[in-house]
């Protein structure tokens, strides 16, 4: 049996009451942060032209557009909210399968709710929780990791489309469709971020459509591919070569969820950056390290880790926002400089920081062999200043699981995020919006929250 049949099977008999206390507690955290998300993200490079771009392409009035209001097709509205939401790449991720998984699946869920009306908490957190699961098992079971593809479009339109068939109450046939019509959809790609291309944002917005699509046809009797993962021309063969561990795909389905196992972005960057930015922040506030007095900044790296120092030149001087957003050296130029990484550092104004570009030029990759590991890789930075040289190593990074992101972080995140959103969101509107995720399994219709936001 193909791994998507069983992810079908459990998708259909796992019920909110079936979620560990962990599992439902991480996804209500991974909703607001997700929501949070695409606030800000709606005012980067990219957010308004795409949130335009649906509108008016219309639709039926049926889901709504986040910030820029007005309701639109599911589909396009799960496209405009799920691009704005990777914009800032402020968005979750699970470290060890190096994929974004809420920005898909949330929106898409959103989306689809909408569309049917009347979807209570349970059902939704039930419904998140298991288009997460779908993505991230997915990811972990990738050999390769990342290579050329971007795992989180890629798998996320398998994730989403778990959720929205979730949400719409598919039999199992129809969500074995759903996962074969989202195989058919399936990309993303890793030459978006080499060039600095905005289409890195879009490709979550791809996945989130792409997966409400897929749920939407399968409903209609449309067939899917059966064996979409394991088949002779699944996608493991087809895509990965064959180089795949099944084990995670089936393992413990339906007992634990990978959700619970999600990290949380206090830093609005690629997940990469952070045990860097920990580091030099560490380096910074301990030994009251002043920018003009730093001479030189050591960070070691990997293999892993190579395409986010380098090439040097472009990573020390960003040529866009994007480029900011995935460079080490510029991301500890900015820690070290501020004592904080905020939004505005990752904006157009931002990247022209001369203080925090010199900064970024006197930094010096350092290959470390011994750093090497498939989960999110750790941080060392080493900086050498005209009293003396101070050197920080950071194994696990702020948000992880074991060093986490409380609730009352996430609460902090998502407010700082409405407050940088594009058009402004009435306070209470943020606080009512809050209240309903923390008490999300008491609401009888979650798109009361999308409507508070838009």
């Amino acid at each position: 049996m193909d791994a998507a049949v069983a992810m079908a099977k459990n998708i259909i008999k796992t019920g909110y009451s079936d979620l560990p206390s962990e599992a439902v507690e991480a996804t209500k955290k991974d909703i607001l942060d997700t929501l949070g998300a695409i606030l800000a993200g709606s005012a980067a490079p990219g957010g308004r032209e795409i949130a335009e771009l649906m509108k008016e392409l219309g639709g039926r009035p049926e889901s709504t557009v986040l910030v820029y209001g007005g309701k639109i097709s599911s589909v396009s509205a799960a496209m405009a909210n799920g691009a704005m939401g990777h914009a800032l790449d402020y968005d979750d991720t699970h470290d060890q399968g190096i994929i974004h998984a809420g920005v898909t699946v949330v929106p898409a869920a959103f989306a689809t709710a909408e569309r049917v009306g009347k979807v209570n908490g349970k059902d939704f957190i039930a419904a998140v929780a298991l288009g997460v699961d779908v993505a991230c098992r997915m990811a972990l079971a990738n050999n390769e990791g990342p290579a050329g593809w971007i795992l989180t479009p890629l798998y996320g339109f398998f994730g989403a489309a778990a959720a929205a068939a979730k949400v719409m109450g598919l039999d199992e046939a129809k969500t074995v469709s759903a996962l074969g019509i989202a195989y058919a959809q399936a990309s993303g790609n890793n030459q978006s971020v080499d060039d600095g291309a905005l289409t890195k944002r879009m490709q979550a917005g791809f996945a989130a459509r792409g997966g409400v699509m897929a749920a939407l046809m399968a409903q209609k009797g449309i067939t899917g591919a059966i064996n979409s993962l394991e088949g002779g021309r699944g996608i493991y063969k087809l895509y990965h070569g064959g180089d795949y561990n099944p084990a995670p795909l089936t393992d413990q389905l339906g007992a634990k969820f990978e959700v619970a196992d999600l990290s949380f972005k206090p830093y609005p960057c690629c997940r990469t950056l952070h045990p860097y930015i920990d580091a030099a922040l560490a380096l910074a506030k301990e030994h009251n390290l002043r920018a003009e007095d730093v001479e030189e900044i050591a960070i070691g790296i990997n293999k892993e880790n190579h395409p986010r120092a380098y090439p040097l030149e472009v990573k020390c001087n960003p040529r866009t926002v994007v480029d900011a957003q995935f460079s080490i050296p510029y991301a500890v130029a900015c820690a070290l400089a501020k004592r904080q990484v905020v939004i505005s550092d990752f904006t157009e104004a931002g990247i022209q920081d001369k203080t925090v570009l010199t900064l970024a030029n006197k930094v010096r990759p350092r290959f470390e062999p011994k750093m090497i590991r498939r989960e999110l890789t750790p941080g060392l930075v080493e900086v050498k200043t005209r009293s003396g040289s101070f050197s920080k190593y950071i194994d696990i990074a702020y948000g992880h699981p074991k060093n986490p992101m409380s609730m009352g972080d996430i609460v902090a995140k998502f407010e700082d995020c409405a407050r940088n959103a594009a058009r402004p969101i009435p306070k209470d509107h943020v606080t009512r919006a809050i209240e309903m995720v923390a008490h999300l399994e008491k609401q009888e219709d979650v798109g009361g929250i999308v409507g508070l936001l838009a």
